[in-house]
């Protein structure tokens, strides 16, 4: 019967496999969500969805698949399944407080609940607000909208307000995580994670337990053993292109800066204008009384660097090609003769473009510089563009 939300799983580019598809199949001949839509959305989840990129799709999925799920009712299920009445009052022992339970039982259990409504229903006649009888809103009524009642049944409003019947599919929390859309700050740290490797170094502050725990066993007291703490030992460059063209993209450079700030301990930062030239900056605001030398850029920092270019690379062509072609100052050497020595020191490097990759054919300077990196070394600045530049990168 679940064959064909499978196959919506499939069709939505959720990349779930046969062998996912039988671990949920067992979790519910286990009796994990047997009567519970909640429940059931979570298993399936649990079990069909292995990155947390997919868990918007897989939403939309559900969606699709189980559309009315929501609005089954108690009689139907009632209708439908044979359970013993012991079983219910079990299941109200567990989840009811003693006050709700002295309310249901005040008023004569589920049976005479739906036979009051049903009276209730007959007897009025027109619209009621407040109160604890009719059917109506923002009253404490068992019948009715927008107010309480522990044990209700909930009539003429479009959503739950204290979410005990909330569709949490339809809620799609993770939208953003979805690797179509362009990142934002949580979203490239899950990117990055591709770029990390381990070491231990620095200051043996970092308790292990493991060689503790060895260390007492052989010595007979407790031999208390330290260790430097593991970061991540990948060093990188960031060349960021300010102003001009790249104004409309400040917001996402910003992220993708936080980010990387916050993943990598050894991360250096340049700004530059359009293309890389004699010299870039730290600061925008001293960007001409306290400029830096690529070449001293060049000396320092070792080929050990992994080199990212951030930048829509959208110029005038003789900025990257001819000498004196920069639009802000005379330049001795041409762009591209300043990148391809960047290249030339840092072999492990990439070009992030935040211009929307369907725009790159028409720009002459984002084709030039694309010839320059190679075209799989500019990858667009969105999560599957950014997760791309990573294995490049690695």
């Amino acid at each position: 019967m679940f064959l064909p939300f499978f196959d919506q799983l499939r069709r939505g580019g959720v990349p779930v496999s046969l062998r996912e598809y039988l671990t949920f199949l067992e979790g519910m001949d286990a009796g994990i969500a047997t009567y519970d839509i909640e429940a059931f959305y979570y298993l399936a989840r649990t079990c069909m969805v292995k990155d947390e990129r997919n868990i918007d799709k897989f939403d939309r999925a559900f969606a699709a698949a189980f559309e009315g799920l929501d609005a089954i009712t108690s009689d139907q299920v009632m209708e439908a399944v044979d359970i013993p009445q012991e079983w219910l009052e079990k299941m109200a022992e567990k989840h009811l407080s003693a006050e709700e339970k002295a309310e249901i039982e005040a008023l004569g259990g589920f049976d005479k609940l739906m036979e009051t409504l049903k009276q209730r229903l007959e007897e009025q006649k027109g619209r009621h607000q407040g109160g604890n009888k009719w059917v109506g809103t923002a009253g404490t009524s068992p019948f009715g909208a927008y107010g309480y009642n522990p044990e209700g049944v909930r009539i003429g409003q479009d959503k739950s307000r204290h979410q005990r019947a909330v569709k949490v599919w339809d809620k799609r929390e993770f939208r953003n995580l979805d690797d179509t859309v362009e990142i934002g700050t949580r979203n490239i740290k899950v990117a990055l994670k591709r770029l990390r490797r381990w070491a231990r170094d620095g200051a043996a502050d970092e308790l292990d337990l493991d060689g503790t725990i060895r260390a007492t066993a052989e010595h007979g007291y407790l031999d208390v053993k330290t260790r430097p703490e593991r970061r991540n030992a990948v060093k990188v460059l960031l060349f960021l292109d300010v102003g001009g063209s790249m104004d409309p993209h400040i917001k996402l450079v910003e992220e993708l800066f936080s980010a990387a700030k916050s993943e990598f301990k050894h991360l250096e930062h340049f700004y530059f204008h359009n293309c890389l030239y004699e010299g870039v900056w730290r600061d925008n605001r001293r960007r001409w009384d306290a400029q830096i030398p690529t070449w001293e850029v060049l000396r320092t920092y070792g080929p050990d660097y992994k080199c990212i270019f951030v930048g829509d690379a959208s110029m005038s062509p003789y900025e990257v090609a001819y000498r004196g072609g920069a639009n802000e100052h005379w330049n001795e050497e041409a762009g591209q003769v300043w990148l391809e020595r960047a290249r030339e020191q840092w072999s492990n490097n990439l070009w992030l473009n935040p211009l929307p990759e369907r725009y790159w054919q028409y720009t002459q300077s984002v084709q030039m510089i694309r010839e320059i990196f190679g075209a799989d070394r500019m990858v667009p600045m969105t999560l599957q563009g950014i997760e791309r530049g990573m294995k490049v990168l690695t």
